[in-house]
């Protein structure tokens, strides 16, 4: 493995394919990256995601479909409310599937037929919880005929809704019982939706109106939690 430069934080992935050979590709693909990337592979062991090395991992780089025909929409779900920050590798090229994982929260959907240059940007871009958007991703996108207002997630208004009438991320994350990489990777998932749909959100007070257009929080709740906190100070 290539040196590392003081400072420089390795960022660690999980691979969960039952191809043999995908999984050789990708570790090779992580292998020679700038700086390189630990893949630890999990073959088609879900188990080992959630404990050893793999549950530890960074990012969860995740076959959509380890039993052929039955795409498991059910464990993408539980890893993305779980806090994990999953890239959906999959053979699936339809738009619907595209769409369905990043409505769930995947940060990244990219096909078989897209290459390192892709996976490894999606696997850095998921390592600090950032979106990435493939071709293929962005072709779904741009042909979902879905209305203009993201759909989230009962646990990502939750998140959201306490992050607003909280001063910091480590309030959000000691209310919640979650830790503050959580918080961060449940935003940056807000982030996503609405940035999909055309009406990206990058600061918090974007966030904020945004979240009062579409009725997620109402200004007097935002209100009374500002009269609140200057009645305390």
């Amino acid at each position: 493995m290539a040196a590392h430069h003081a400072g420089d934080e390795v960022i660690t992935a999980v691979i969960v394919d039952d191809h043999a050979a995908i999984s050789a590709g990708v570790s090779a693909w992580c292998a020679e990256a700038a700086p390189p990337i630990d893949l630890i592979d999990a073959g088609e062991r879900l188990a080992d995601v959630w404990t050893g090395p793999g549950a530890a991992a960074d990012v969860v780089i995740f076959d959509l479909e380890l039993v052929p025909g039955r795409p498991d929409f059910g464990e993408l779900r539980r890893l993305v409310h779980s806090g994990r920050r999953v890239v959906v590798y999959s053979q699936h090229t339809d738009d619907a599937t595209a769409i369905k994982c990043v409505d769930l929260g995947a940060l990244a959907y990219l096909t078989k037929r897209e290459g390192p240059e892709h996976l490894v940007t999606a696997i850095r871009a998921a390592a600090r919880g950032e979106p990435y958007t493939a071709p293929s991703l962005s072709g779904a996108l741009a042909a979902d005929q879905s209305p203009d207002r993201p759909r989230l997630s009962q646990r990502e208004t939750e998140v959201l809704r306490a992050w607003f009438v909280s001063s910091s991320k480590d309030l959000v994350a000691a209310k919640l019982n979650i830790t503050v990489k959580t918080v961060e990777t449940y935003i940056a998932r807000v982030r996503v939706k609405y940035a999909n749909v055309g009406r990206a959100a990058r600061t918090k007070s974007d966030l904020v109106t945004r979240a009062i257009d579409d009725g997620v929080i109402t200004l007097a709740e935002l209100n009374q939690t500002l009269d609140h906190t200057e009645a305390t100070l």
